[in-house]
């Protein structure tokens, strides 16, 4: 069957009512966001990033790894101060452990997946030789530059012996160089990465007040001033989107156009796309949530600017950012929802939402869409919650304080069911913390290869790629409070009912849809513990 013309499946559930109740903090700071703003967001922030591939390239010669400037901006919003949503402008620390991480781990070079015996060669010799490199370019102690000379030198006598080596042992040199050399290498290496990162930063601090410098010559042109900065209300209530306190201004120059599966949005020659159900799907959320535009004039202008601000964070090539994070599929939620009582989303978008209650990254753009705000800027005291925090070591451990002090703090039933990838060798602390918690009231795995995830480029994928195979386990915990134990604990009896909820729904979107729905059901909730 033509998939244009197979019946669609919805991924997500408006009619959810949620009993999330927050402290209610601050209105959003940032100005209103405009289609010109955002156009120039795009602009300075792909020079950054190609400013930072240059840095890396410059005083490393290596190539900016892969994902690190969407993680360096994730990383470092967690402990920013300033007004910008989405650079980095007010941290304490000068020099990202993240970006710092990142960049010395492809110190002297990047390694890759080794999938044959070429492989295997080809990188034990590039690595011994970007070493001889590093040895001879920079100041070492004699008796590092004579440890790691003599390692290397081993290294070529043995790849030219004339030998029939497996690919384990290829695997084993190789390990064993690291071992040995890995430490001096990235002493003599540190100063360096660590002035990247400085100047990373410092780089960031200069475009984001390019963008508010141009931002407040845009709104006055309309007439427009930015509020000041407000306090938490501190009122206790009922969750409801971030209020967004500025006017905004109305743009000319957006023009629509339809064909059979995308609708494409374009404005100053640039253009965005998304799958028609999905343009559904914000205008749904935007009549449930937007109060200051009624007769829906501002919604192309807000669904351009949402889907700017998220091409601009993943970045300019077409599947960057998609390994960052993926959705659970809609089966788990709705199981979710009818037996742990789930009404709401910890990380999300308006692309990849399934309730219309959900904190996302970016205040400004989505709040119009249903949005409370980022994560850390929330503070329930009851309810339950879905989480599947983006892959990115610094913000699930802010994640995990934060859970700790909220679970701690709250006497009403509040619960956090957290789904992370499995990382081992080494643990990260999150997972760690997650593990030993007070507040753990059970532990699950879900094996690699068993279960998959829904795409974080749902929104514009075709309806074959919406779903990817997870290649790693997915660990699945349930943090609560005493009083959210006793409301939803996750008991052996709950268990086998989601199991059973989950083979219904399977069942009814089987002959609803004449596909099969891959999820990540009953290996959760079955496997026994």
């Amino acid at each position: 069957m033509d998939e244009s013309h197979k019946p669609v499946e919805k991924f997500w559930n408006f009619n959810i009512e949620t009993d999330v109740r927050v402290m209610q903090g601050a209105p959003c700071a940032a100005p209103p966001p405009t289609p010109e703003i955002e156009h120039y967001r795009a602009n300075v922030t792909k020079k950054l990033r190609e400013f930072y591939q240059d840095l890396c390239m410059s005083k490393e010669g290596i190539d900016a790894p892969n994902e690190s400037f969407n993680r360096w901006i994730m990383e470092r919003k967690v402990y920013d101060k300033g007004r910008d949503p989405m650079l980095p402008t007010a941290c304490t620390d000068e020099i990202s452990p993240a970006m710092f991480r990142e960049i010395m781990y492809d110190i002297p070079i990047r390694l890759s997946k080794i999938k044959s015996l070429s492989d295997a060669r080809k990188q034990l010799f590039q690595y011994a030789d970007a070493a001889k490199k590093m040895i001879e370019a920079r100041p070492f102690t004699a008796e590092a530059r004579k440890l790691v000379k003599w390692h290397v030198e081993e290294t070529f006598s043995w790849l030219r012996k004339d030998q029939n080596a497996l690919i384990d042992d290829y695997l084993n040199r190789l390990a064993h160089l690291r071992r040995q050399c890995g430490a001096y290498l990235a002493e003599a290496a540190k100063s360096s990465v660590e002035d990247i990162c400085r100047t990373m930063y410092h780089m960031s601090q200069e475009s984001s007040k390019k963008i508010l410098d141009k931002h407040v010559e845009v709104l006055q042109l309309h007439n427009i001033e930015i509020p000041a900065a407000l306090p938490p209300s501190g009122r206790l209530e009922l969750i409801r989107p971030m209020v967004m306190p500025c006017e905004t201004p109305k743009v000319a120059g957006i023009t629509q156009e339809i064909n059979k599966r995308h609708v494409c949005l374009t404005y100053n020659g640039e253009l965005v796309r998304l799958n028609y159900l999905y343009l559904e799907k914000l205008e749904s959320l935007y009549r449930i949530s937007c109060k200051d535009d009624p007769k829906m004039e501002l919604f192309l202008q807000r669904v351009w600017c949402l889907l700017r601000r998220y091409q601009t964070f993943f970045g300019p090539n077409q599947y960057e950012g998609i390994m960052l994070q993926g959705a659970l599929p809609s089966t788990v939620f709705e199981c979710l929802y009818s037996v742990f009582g789930v009404t709401m989303e910890c990380f999300a978008s308006p692309l990849n939402s399934y309730y219309k209650n959900y904190s996302s990254a970016f205040a400004d753009t989505d709040c119009y869409f249903g949005s409370s705000g980022p994560l850390m800027k929330l503070f329930p005291v009851s309810g339950s919650f879905e989480v599947n925090p983006p892959f990115a070591e610094e913000l699930m451990e802010a994640m995990v304080d934060h859970f700790e002090k909220l679970l701690a703090q709250s006497n009403e039933p509040l619960s956090f069911i957290v789904f992370v990838p499995e990382w081992r060798d080494p643990t990260p602390i999150a997972i760690l913390r997650m593990e030993t918690s007070k507040f753990k009231r059970k532990q699950v795995l879900v094996p690699a290869f068993e279960h998959e995830y829904r795409s974080g480029l749902q929104h514009v994928a075709p309806l074959k790629e919406v779903y990817h195979k997870a290649v790693h386990g997915t660990m699945v915990f349930f943090l609560q409070n005493e009083t959210g134990f006793q409301k939803w604990s996750p008991t052996q009896d709950r268990l086998i009912n989601c199991s059973l909820h989950l083979d219904q729904i399977m069942q009814a979107d089987i002959q609803n849809y004449g596909i099969m729905l891959f999820t990540l059901y009953v290996p959760l909730f079955r496997k026994k513990l």
